[in-house]
């Protein structure tokens, strides 16, 4: 495939993923966005909560499974390598346009913030977990993240290597702070509707659980530096020693 093909692929996988991540500041807020987590029934409970969990289910095998080392050799079969991480930012994008284009809102009440006060707690908590977000991935490599070293070193010719493992300011606190970012999104909110807490409660699963397959991933690629970092570093609570 011509490089400048793997480039602008690149390119658009990383402005896709970009701008879906700017339209869930607003789902995920409930402000702004067209389609929210939170707004008014117009499906029945049975048929809301068979429709979210699906969506929520499907994003959960998406990210999991093409995170595998496994998968990643099987796409690198068909794919460039170079373009292996921009697939998965491209289809992780349109995974969470089916999931905002399809969510049913389930407005019961769970609970409900009234104090001034305690509401603008909730959003700045809101914005801060979006700003840890932003800031961990800045912190060790957002563009190798996304895709974008690696389709810009194939388009000059330049081998890819691997990131080695490193301690920026976050990642001496707490092993996961992208995930930290992610939980204080989905829960700092001042009013808590049923379908908001499904949302909540089922991803926070699934951040539990990818994190114990991403260890298990980091500890075979990095060895005994990784089990040591587990050791000194906590995993999403700072000041808890310990796995």
């Amino acid at each position: 495939m011509p490089k400048l093909s793997i480039l602008i692929y690149g390119l658009l996988s990383y402005l896709l993923g970009s701008l879906v991540l700017v339209y869930a500041i607003g789902f995920l807020g409930g402000f702004l966005a067209p389609t929210q987590l939170d707004g008014p029934r117009t499906f029945t409970i049975v048929e809301a909560m068979a429709v979210d969990v699906a969506l929520l289910l499907l994003f959960a095998v998406q990210h999991s499974v093409m995170a595998r080392p496994w998968f990643k050799v099987q796409l690198t079969r068909l794919l460039p390598a170079a373009m292996e991480r921009s697939t998965y930012v491209l289809l992780s994008s349109v995974v969470m346009l089916l999931l905002f284009w399809q969510w049913r809102p389930i407005n019961w009440i769970i609970w409900n913030a009234e104090s001034p006060l305690l509401r603008v707690a909730c959003y700045a908590l809101y914005a801060t977990g979006w700003l840890v977000i932003v800031l961990s991935t800045l912190q060790i490599n957002h563009f190798d993240l996304f895709g974008l070293r690696q389709v810009w070193l194939a388009f000059t010719g330049k081998s890819y290597t691997h990131l080695p493992l490193t301690r920026p300011l976050f990642y001496r606190w707490v092993r996961h702070p992208l995930y930290v970012g992610w939980l204080l999104t989905f829960w700092a909110t001042p009013t808590m509707g049923l379908g908001h807490l499904l949302f909540a409660s089922i991803t926070t699963l699934y951040i539990l659980v990818a994190i114990v397959l991403e260890e298990r991933d980091l500890l075979a690629h990095h060895g005994p530096a990784y089990a040591a970092y587990q050791k000194e570093v906590p995993m999403l609570v700072p000041g808890l020693r310990g796995r």
